[in-house]
């Protein structure tokens, strides 16, 4: 005869399980969230005038060493890209940085201002359903961790696991919706954003792919929650018609 309940340690597994899962995909999302470097690439700058001792590539030179001779003809040599620079930058939701010519650290400005008006609403939506991602992400956590430690009943336990399973798969379609919309925002800002921001190359950056890693972990967590609930259900349901066949064994009465 088969135990009735369904295996405490088998159970806590498949929880912790989840709940690894879900705290990663936690911990993913809050990080890119708050991070500027969703999109990398370079700017093509006009080179500034060397002044001073400023020498090398990152400046234009002049023939004459007396720059500030007004009576000197001076003559610029480069020409064509040579007049131009590469500057690195990279962009997130909140703010886009770029480095400083021939100076240490980066000047930054607000993203939101850098994106066209039309679609300032969309960048907006996107945000609202990142930062719901987060908070129910975490509402998931949290419940998967009350169901670890809830000893009570089983059928407590399946309560909270499956309303874990529906926030955690919500949270997976705000996290694509949000993440799919900004890609959406960043392109439409590299083709009609302002002049002196547009980008010469860009690539998504390492902030970009641990938004779809947590993604990824949100949907394990979900998939594995989803499949403990069921997995739990059909043990009992199982468990319930061999009680029920032995109790008709048990108490079988002749026919007359």
């Amino acid at each position: 005869r088969m135990p009735v309940s369904v295996p405490a340690a088998d159970r806590r597994q498949r929880a912790s399980a989840a709940f690894s899962l879900s705290f990663l995909s936690l911990v993913f999302s809050i990080t890119a969230f708050s991070s500027s470097y969703w999109c990398e690439g370079t700017r093509k700058v006009a080179k500034p005038f060397c002044t001073g001792q400023s020498k090398g590539d990152d400046c234009i030179r002049f023939n004459s060493p007396d720059t500030n001779s007004s009576n000197a003809v001076q003559y610029i040599w480069e020409t064509g890209d040579d007049k131009f620079v590469d500057r690195k930058f990279h962009a997130g939701i909140w703010y886009s940085c770029e480095e400083i010519i021939n100076e240490e650290g980066e000047k930054c400005r607000s993203f939101i201002s850098l994106t066209p008006a039309a679609d300032r609403g969309v960048l907006w939506l996107s945000i609202v359903a990142e930062l719901l991602y987060i908070i129910f992400l975490l509402t998931g956590a949290i419940l998967m961790s009350v169901e670890m430690c809830y000893y009570s009943t089983v059928i407590d336990g399946l309560k909270i696991n499956a309303f874990s399973a529906v926030v955690t798969v919500l949270a997976g379609l705000l996290g694509m919706v949000a993440h799919m919309m900004y890609t959406t925002v960043f392109q439409m800002t590299v083709n009609l954003g302002p002049e002196d921001w547009r980008p010469h190359t860009w690539d998504y950056g390492w902030s970009y792919c641990l938004a779809w890693a947590s993604f990824a972990c949100c949907m394990a967590a979900a998939v594995t929650t989803i499949n403990k609930y069921t997995k739990t259900i059909l043990e009992f349901k199982h468990k319930r018609k061999m009680l029920e066949r032995s109790l008709k064994n048990k108490y079988k009465f002749p026919d007359h």
